[in-house]
């Protein structure tokens, strides 16, 4: 034991990986060097008093590290509860009894069908008049209809909202490209260029691992895959799904891979409600449900995504509820980072208790 609790010090192991040789993939430590390294030995009698009061406070410790990870699976429960309860109406129950929306769900939802409309047609006639052509008769019957959805097995939602699918209430919704690596070798590279781990599980981008290129890619190659700031994005290609962000206004112009797909929410939904519906066990488990995986690898269609059902409730109870959603996800934030701190606390004070062992 008290050989294990020595060769477990952070301290030991860093000159370990030191001296260790090899080629990348096949490292390893010399038994050489093992051999060779010093270790500080007590007295038979007082190894033991050693080990039983390393054991005491390694114990106490490890247990209060339990108990913080319990409390941040319970964080992790509790964000997914709000959620759940936002998206379903319950959050905004209060809210709905002194307030009186000047548009129900419904009506909004047939605004946007007769917007969506009224564009296409407006297309229609810019595309026949610029080929110098007389509509066809019946060409008003070629508009393609957006997608219904299945509210089979949907929770029952509060008066004054309704259930639309993806393709309903975005503009569109599409994937991005992978550009090959040859295409863009050199040049300045200023374009954000966001994979699925710059995605996260709390609605935001995480640009730790930033990559980026050419405006002439961007323009070029990766044209179908711009991205600008309020467009929401979700992986499709897993484990894990469920990663979703909205895409801030940092750059003016983004793009994405193959393994991202665009919400771009038309107006009167916001987009910050698209995410967080995404980013809810309703949606959640809806999508995984119709994922498929195949060697290890799971994946999204994006008819999926543009079938998935919406609750959609009027704009005004929409900002209500995405105030409540913020409001308590500050207060999570706070007390997650707590537990963290605690925790990376405890692993500095692990090393602490066996630097003091070894010291005498």
């Amino acid at each position: 034991s008290w050989l294990a609790y020595f060769l477990s010090q952070s301290a030991f192991r860093r000159l370990a990986r030191q001296n260790m040789t090899g080629s990348a993939g096949q490292l390893r430590v010399a038994t050489t060097w093992l051999s060779d390294a010093l270790i500080p030995v007590a007295p038979a009698t007082e190894q033991t008093r050693i080990v039983a009061k390393l054991e005491e406070l390694l114990s106490d410790l490890d247990a209060g590290v339990a108990e913080l990870k319990a409390a941040q699976k319970k964080l992790a429960q509790y964000r997914q509860s709000l959620l759940k309860a936002a998206v379903e109406g319950a959050l905004t129950a209060a809210w709905r009894t002194q307030h009186q929306p000047t548009e129900t769900g419904a009506q909004l939802l047939q605004r946007i069908l007769q917007e969506r409309r009224a564009r296409w047609e407006a297309r229609q006639l810019a595309k026949f008049a610029e080929q110098g052509k007389t509509p066809p008769k019946d060409w008003q019957k070629k508009y393609p209809e957006p997608v219904q959805p299945d509210t089979t097995g949907l929770p029952k939602l509060p008066p004054g909202w309704v259930w639309a699918s993806g393709e309903q209430l975005c503009e569109f919704i599409t994937k991005g490209t992978t550009p090959p690596k040859e295409l863009d070798p050199r040049g300045q590279k200023t374009i954000p260029f966001l994979r699925v781990t710059n995605l996260t599980d709390r609605g935001e981008l995480d640009l730790s691992d930033g990559v980026f290129v050419s405006v002439e890619t961007h323009r070029g190659f990766l044209a179908r895959s711009a991205v600008y700031p309020n467009d929401v994005l979700m992986n499709i290609v897993g484990p894990p799904l469920g990663q979703v962000a909205v895409v801030p206004p940092t750059f003016a112009e983004w793009n994405i891979n193959q393994a991202i797909a665009i919400f771009r929410a038309v107006e009167g939904v916001l987009p910050s409600f698209i995410c967080r519906y995404l980013l809810s066990p309703v949606a959640q488990q809806w999508l995984k449900a119709r994922s498929k995986t195949t060697a290890g690898q799971t994946n999204l269609t994006l008819e999926v995504c543009r079938s998935l059902p919406f609750p959609l409730p009027p704009k005004d109870e929409q900002q209500a509820l995405l105030g409540s959603i913020e409001t308590a996800m500050k207060a999570l934030a706070s007390q997650e980072q707590a537990i963290d701190h605690a925790l990376q606390q405890s692993t500095a004070q692990r090393q602490n208790i066996l630097r003091a062992a070894f010291s005498g």
